[in-house]
């Protein structure tokens, strides 16, 4: 039987013991040639792509036991020239498509220095940054090799929004206890400077836009203002929308309450509702619950006060802290009225710390206040709000109402979220939130508005059939597994309930 050969990986390294076998390989077409003693057997991918998915793999066999240091122990990834820089027992560089790896020499790997892929090792946290704080001059057309005083300060900034004060204290105690052994104290002094003052401990320079917001009391998180430019910019491209508004009615209100709670679970019967809202008939087991909707009745039944939109930040802090005191006043655990104090989420979405609340909701307003349309400007209040949940509870609400009320102060269409396009909605703004893809949400609103615009809200058992007949009310979960969609009613479908 003929000798079975192990199948090869896809790089190989060569040395001393597969010369022969990487050549008679390379001969018969199984292998091609990268770089100097760098192999594949893909024989179609582009080398930059190959050397990129085995990167590690790769630095492990050409320089065993290196230490992942400088930039490159905060990034993980190649630099913007494809540099990676490591420590090992000899300074050199190793060219690779796509990646230069460049060592120098340096303290061996110490205790805290972790294990890493392939027999590499990687620097401790305290130690990147200790080494990173020193600064670097790079080559001509290469990157430094360590990282500029912003970038370090953004990182920072990330551990603190992420982790809190706790977690950057202990970095700044483990960099001191390692300064001495890396004689590296000029700078860990750097380092507990710049800590010390994004802890707003210390009143050292910052250069960073997420170090100066620190340093004024005015922390935001960077990544969230990133999705509301994201947002801005496709609404500025997006043509501007006018529906002109009918009177509203207290059917119309009912609803927009109705539907509101209901895509936050607060979860009732339409009569219940209806009981609750006009009857003042409050549920003995659900006292809390009746009177979420009826807060949000409250509110989005006061034409004036849904007139009511923000001039100055100022403002905008009131409007959302009234209205989320009426719709939570029965409510004392989640806080009406005031900021949240611990962290939130739902599902997958971490919404913004809360001492980053205030900071964030005003680079966000700054964008705000340069739309025009009411459309616009509702749609991006809407995901403003919903998108920092400064409350503990009641996020989606609040930031329905601040929708509408843009809406309303414009004289246009208000949006409704029917229960059976809930789903349809949470899609279009996680959309925004984890891919950065605004379209969808815009696209989702827009027809939630057309719809609303087509519904008459002049008597309720009217309205109630028109929703009922184009799937208002279907659980948008069996909606979905049976094909079940909101549709328009047409001028037909309404005259002909209107006649039976």
């Amino acid at each position: 039987m003929p000798e079975l050969l192990p199948k090869l990986p896809e790089v190989i390294v060569s040395d001393a013991t597969t010369t022969e076998m990487v050549s008679r390989s390379v001969k018969s077409g199984k292998l091609r040639k990268l770089a100097s003693r760098l192999y594949t057997t893909n024989l179609t991918d582009a080398p930059e792509a190959i050397v990129k998915r085995n990167l590690w793999q790769i630095i492990g066999q050409f320089v065993p036991e290196a230490l992942i240091a400088d930039r490159t122990a905060l990034e993980l990834k190649p630099a913007p020239d494809g540099s990676i820089f490591i420590i090992s027992d000899r300074k050199r560089d190793i060219e690779l498509p796509g990646v230069t790896i460049r060592s120098r020499k340096g303290v061996a790997p110490l205790p805290d220095d972790k294990p890493f892929m392939d027999g590499l090792r990687l620097c401790s946290q305290a130690r990147a940054y200790l080494e990173n704080m020193r600064i670097s001059r790079p080559r001509e057309g290469s990157a430094p090799r360590t990282l500029s005083r912003q970038e370090i300060e953004e990182k920072l900034d990330v551990i603190l929004r992420r982790s809190g004060d706790a977690a950057i204290k202990q970095l700044r105690d483990d960099a001191r206890k390692l300064s001495r052994t890396l004689e590296l104290e000029k700078e860990f002094k750097q380092l507990d400077d710049l800590i010390g003052t994004l802890l707003g401990t210390r009143d050292e320079p910052v250069v960073s836009k997420t170090g100066i917001a620190r340093k004024k009391g005015e922390p935001y998180d960077p990544d969230r203002l990133q999705l509301f430019e994201v947002l801005h910019r496709a609404l500025h491209e997006t043509p501007p929308i006018t529906r002109p508004a009918p009177v509203v009615t207290e059917t119309l209100a009912f609803y927009e309450a109705y539907f509101s709670n209901f895509i936050e679970g607060t979860e009732f019967a339409v009569n219940e509702a209806e009981e609750i809202v006009f009857e003042g008939k409050v549920p003995n087991d659900r006292p809390a619950d009746a009177h979420d909707v009826l807060g949000t009745y409250q509110i989005v039944a006061d034409t004036k006060e849904m007139q009511r939109i923000p001039k100055r930040f100022e403002d905008f802090l009131t409007l959302l802290k009234q209205r989320h005191a009426v719709i939570m006043a029965k409510r004392p655990e989640k806080l009406p009225g005031r900021f949240k104090v611990e962290g939130n989420r739902a599902g997958s979405t971490l919404f913004v710390a809360p001492e980053l609340v205030e900071g964030t909701l005003k680079k966000g307003f700054e964008l705000y206040q340069s739309l025009d349309a009411p459309f616009h400007r509702a749609v991006f209040m809407m995901f403003l709000v919903a998108e920092v949940h400064p409350f503990a509870d009641g996020n989606g609400r609040i930031a329905r109402i601040m929708m509408n009320a843009e809406l309303v102060a414009g004289n246009e269409q208000r949006i409704i979220v029917p229960t059976v396009y809930r789903n349809n909605y949470l899609v279009a703004l996680k959309a925004l939130t984890h891919n950065q893809q605004p379209q969808a949400l815009v696209r989702t609103l827009d027809f939630a508005q057309r719809y609303t615009g087509k519904v008459d809200w002049s008597d309720k058992h009217i309205s109630q059939r028109i929703l009922e007949a184009t799937h208002a009310f279907v659980d948008p979960t069996e909606a979905d597994l049976q094909g079940i969609r909101l549709t328009l009613p047409d001028d037909t479908l309404i005259a002909d309930i209107k006649a039976s």
